[in-house]
C-alpha cells in the first residue's frame, strides 16, 4: 500500500516539534504528544499515554525495525553501533 493511500481519508497522525515530545508524571508513565492534521492543516494535540512496561515494549519494537538503517550521527546513544572485540558489530 503506497503512503497516499494510506492517508487517503485526509488524517494523519504524526510527531510533534521536539519539546512537546514525551513528557512522565509522578505515576511514572509516559506521555508522547502526537500530532493530528486533517488535509495538511494541523487540528489538535493529542497524549499517547504509555505505561513503562508499554513505553519498553514500543521502544524495543522500533529499535528491531530500525534496526537496518544507518544510525544518523546525532542519533541517541540506544542506536550507535556497539563493538565488540573479536566480534561481530551489534545494536
Amino acid at each position: 500500500m503506497s503512503p497516499d493511500q494510506r492517508f487517503s481519508s485526509g488524517w494523519r497522525l504524526g510527531a510533534t516539534p521536539v519539546g512537546l515530545r514525551v513528557s512522565r508524571d509522578l505515576d511514572g508513565c509516559l506521555t508522547v504528544t502526537l500530532g493530528i492534521a486533517r488535509l495538511g492543516k494541523h487540528v489538535a494535540l493529542a497524549p499517547l499515554v504509555l505505561s513503562v512496561d508499554e513505553a519498553e515494549q514500543l521502544h524495543a519494537g522500533l529499535c528491531f525495525a530500525l534496526a537496518p538503517e544507518t544510525p544518523p550521527v546525532d542519533s541517541p546513544e540506544c542506536r550507535k553501533p556497539v563493538r565488540y572485540p573479536g566480534g561481530r558489530q551489534q545494536y
